[in-house]
C-alpha cells in the first residue's frame, strides 16, 4: 500500500493551520457580534455597516483572557488580517493597527474568498456534523493495537455510508473524495501511515470541529498538543445549524490536557459560506501524533449519592444559576449520573459569570428535577432548551 510522503504531511499541515484560523475566526465574529462590538459604525457623513473598532477590540481581548496583553491581541488580529478574515474596511491599511480605525470580518461583506481549499474544508466539516448527528453512526470508538482511536470508521464503511447517502454516485467518486479529505488532512489513517483506500484499514476524522479555540493558539502554528474527546463527559453544547429563534443544540467533549477549560460553545463556521449546504472542512496537522481517546478523572474526591445530597442535615445548600448563552453558547462541563456534577467550567464563559462551579451537582434543569437523570439526559434537556437556562445546583458547605 502507498505510503503518505513528506510533501502530503507539510501540505495537510499548512491547510490544518489554515482551517483553525478560520474556526476562531468565524467563532470571535459571533461572539462579537452578540456583544454588541460589532454594529453599523459613522465616520466622516459616511456609514460603515457591521464594523469594529480596532483600539476597542484589543481592549475586549484583554478583558475576555483572549490575549494577556495589547501587542499579543494585535498579534492575533494581523493573523486574521494575513488570511483574509478581517480587513480594513476602506482598504486603505494592510496592517491591524491598536487605533481608531475601522475593520470588519469579510463574512459580513461577502468579500470571504470561497476558494477549493475552504470548500474542502466546509465539505468535511458537513460530513463530520451530518454523521455524528445520526443514531447508530459508523463514527466509533476503535482499538488497534491495543490503542484506542475515537471518531473511527473503515474504510469500506465510509465508501458504503457515502454512497448511500448521496454524497458520492459510485464507489470510484466516493474514493476520490475521501482521498481529498485525506489529503487536507480532516481524515487520516489512525497510525498516519496510509493513503485512503477502500478496504479494512481504519480511519478518523481528526478534527474535534466543536471544540472553542482559544485565539493565542493560533500564535502557535506547530503546536504538539493534540485534543482529544472523552467519550463520557459532553462539552457544552454547540448550535448545529444557527438560525434566528433556534434552540437546538449538540454536545461535545472537553479535552483532560486543557488546564483552564476551554468549552466549545455555540458556533458555526458551516456558515462562512453561507448555508449547510456549502461544499467543504477542516485539517489537523499530520505531523502529530494520533488522536488518543482520553478519560478525563472526575474533579469529586470521592463519590456522592442522592441520598447523602438529599439526608436532613446534609452540608449541601441549593442554589439557583441563571445562565444566559453568548454567541458561543454556555460554557462549562457535566459528567457522571445518579447525580451529575459539574466536571469542569470555562473560566470567560456565562456559565462562570452565574457563579457555577466544578464539583457542583445538578438538582435541576429549567425546572425538571434531574438527580436521577445521567448526564446524556440532562444534555438533551439543555440541548432542546431554551437559550436562557436556569439551573438549580447543589454545593458543598465549606
Amino acid at each position: 500500500m502507498e505510503s503518505l510522503s513528506i510533501a502530503q504531511k507539510q501540505k495537510a499541515n499548512e491547510r490544518h493551520h489554515r482551517a483553525e484560523i478560520m474556526i476562531a475566526g468565524e467563532q470571535l465574529r459571533l461572539r462579537l457580534h452578540d456583544g454588541k462590538l460589532i454594529k453599523d459604525r459613522r465616520y466622516h457623513l459616511r456609514t460603515y455597516p457591521n464594523c469594529f473598532v480596532a483600539k476597542e477590540l484589543t481592549d475586549w481581548l484583554i478583558d475576555h483572557k483572549e490575549a494577556p496583553d495589547r501587542e499579543t491581541g494585535i498579534r492575533l488580529m494581523q493573523k486574521l488580517m494575513d488570511h483574509y478574515i478581517i480587513h480594513h474596511v476602506c482598504d486603505e491599511h494592510f496592517d491591524y493597527k491598536d487605533a481608531k480605525l475601522l475593520y470588519r470580518f469579510r463574512k459580513d461583506d461577502g468579500t470571504f474568498p470561497l476558494n477549493k481549499d475552504v470548500k474542502v474544508f466546509l465539505r468535511g466539516q458537513g460530513l463530520y456534523e451530518k454523521l455524528i448527528s445520526v443514531e447508530d453512526s459508523i463514527l466509533k470508538v476503535r482499538e488497534e493495537n491495543l490503542v484506542k482511536y475515537q471518531r473511527t470508521f473503515l474504510g469500506c464503511e465510509m465508501i458504503d455510508w457515502l454512497i448511500q447517502e448521496g454524497e458520492a454516485v459510485n464507489r470510484k467518486e466516493a474514493v476520490e473524495l475521501c482521498q481529498t479529505l485525506l489529503e487536507d488532512g480532516i481524515i487520516q489513517h489512525v497510525s498516519n501511515r496510509h493513503q485512503f483506500y477502500d478496504g479494512n484499514l481504519l480511519y478518523q476524522f481528526r478534527i474535534n470541529f466543536r471544540r472553542r479555540r482559544r485565539l493565542t493558539e493560533l500564535l502557535n502554528e506547530n503546536s504538539p498538543r493534540t485534543l482529544s474527546d472523552s467519550p463520557d463527559s459532553p462539552f457544552c453544547l454547540r448550535k448545529l445549524n444557527p438560525e434566528p429563534n433556534s434552540s437546538s443544540f449538540l454536545s461535545v467533549q472537553p479535552n483532560k490536557e486543557i488546564k483552564a477549560v476551554s468549552a466549545v460553545r455555540r458556533s458555526s463556521v458551516t456558515s462562512l459560506a453561507g448555508g449547510a449546504n456549502s461544499y467543504f472542512g477542516l485539517s489537523p496537522s499530520l505531523g502529530l501524533p494520533p488522536t488518543i481517546e482520553c478519560n478525563p478523572k472526575s474533579v469529586l474526591k470521592r463519590p456522592v449519592t442522592n441520598e447523602e445530597l438529599l439526608s436532613p442535615g446534609a452540608p449541601y445548600i441549593k442554589k439557583t444559576l441563571t445562565i444566559v448563552g453568548d454567541a458561543v453558547g454556555w460554557g462549562f462541563v457535566v459528567r457522571g449520573g445518579q447525580p451529575c456534577h459539574i466536571q469542569a467550567v470555562d473560566p470567560g464563559g456565562p456559565a462562570a459569570a452565574a457563579g457555577m462551579k466544578v464539583c457542583q451537582f445538578v438538582y435541576s434543569v429549567n425546572g425538571i428535577y434531574v438527580l436521577h437523570l445521567d448526564y446524556q439526559t440532562i444534555s438533551s434537556l439543555i440541548m432542546t432548551g431554551p437559550r436562557t437556562l436556569v439551573m438549580e445546583i447543589m454545593e458543598a458547605v465549606e
